[in-house]
């Protein structure tokens, strides 16, 4: 089983009515850590009304209200370059508002940034144990980082005694089977301290591992950028082939009737494939599926045509 039919498999039936799936993530603060999927819990409807966008952490994090306007400079504590991009994407998806007096920019939310977020999960799709590559030192780094509440290992194999006890006991395991979409849960994963200091693994060498202390108030902003990128994200992120055999299933899978599986564009489809039949690619609304499949609102009202008119009132 390739990985990427795997994981493409696992987000479908984890996709949901009080979750939101994404994949392919940054789960670091100083290092490079990927996650293959992330699932985010809570309150999403409050976050929903607001943008379909990704609200910049720096603006989220800055003393900018939904009361009176701030002079942008005086609201923000990062560098100046930052602190305006923030500003402009913040306004661009409607969660600041923005007017000028005498000739300085002012700013305010246009509505209160919810405390949306109940709990993340990160899962580490390995389908074949027995190519596990770097899989235990990176389970090992999510879980002593604990940027996320909790940390999943999925697997198709048949996972043995020996497999548990080569990855932390904190990390959970599932087998899942990508075809019937059933999941069993051979362990449950403990719940990790996401609101504390943690130790991040930053690189390895032989005999020795580079490791770096991450405060909490770091693991708090990068929980806040890790959950906007997966409401603005999703996961159906990736290209569908152009080609007659693709045929998209139910979830929006990239289906390929050739081969019998899903298949990724840019690696396995072209002239080169025996079953390649040049053709658009499927007009698949991966916007629209999203919005069915789970609590992501493509389109809300905003809030910005409430607030306009406050002005009146300074």
């Amino acid at each position: 089983m390739r990985e990427f039919g795997f994981e493409l498999a696992l987000c479908g039936a984890l996709e949901g009515d009080e979750r939101l799936v994404s994949r392919q993530l940054g789960g670091h603060v100083h290092g490079r850590r990927i996650l293959d999927t992330v699932v985010v819990a809570g309150d999403i409807p409050a976050r929903a009304a607001i943008t379909s966008e990704r609200i910049p952490t720096a603006a989220i994090e800055s003393d900018v209200g939904t009361g009176r306007a701030r002079y942008w400079k005086d609201a923000f504590d990062c560098h100046p370059d930052r602190a305006e991009r923030a500003v402009e994407l913040a306004v661009e998806r409607g969660f600041f508002e923005r007017e000028r007096r005498g000739g300085r920019t002012y700013v305010r939310q246009t509505a209160r940034y919810p405390d949306w977020v109940d709990r993340v999960t990160a899962i580490e799709n390995k389908p074949d144990l027995d190519r596990p590559g770097e899989l235990e030192a990176q389970l090992r780094t999510d879980v002593s980082l604990a940027l996320t509440d909790e940390v999943v290992l999925a697997t198709a194999d048949y996972v043995t005694r020996a497999h548990l006890n080569r990855i932390p006991d904190a990390v959970g395991v599932w087998r899942f089977d990508p075809d019937s979409g059933e999941r069993e849960v051979v362990r449950e994963p403990e719940p990790l301290p996401t609101d504390g200091p943690g130790i991040e693994r930053i690189e390895g060498h032989p005999g020795r591992t580079d490791v770096r202390p991450v405060t909490a108030p770091e693991i708090a902003s990068a929980r806040t950028r890790l959950a906007e990128r997966a409401y603005a994200k999703g996961w159906r992120t990736f290209d569908y082939p152009a080609c007659a055999q693709c045929s998209p299933d139910d979830d929006g899978l990239p289906y390929c009737a050739w081969k019998g599986r899903p298949v990724r564009a840019s690696e396995e489809c072209g002239a080169a494939c025996g079953g390649y039949e040049a053709s658009d690619p499927p007009p698949v609304d991966t916007d629209t599926l999203r919005a069915s499949r789970s609590p992501w609102e493509p389109e809300p009202d905003g809030y910005r045509r409430r607030q306009s008119g406050l002005d009146r009132f300074r």
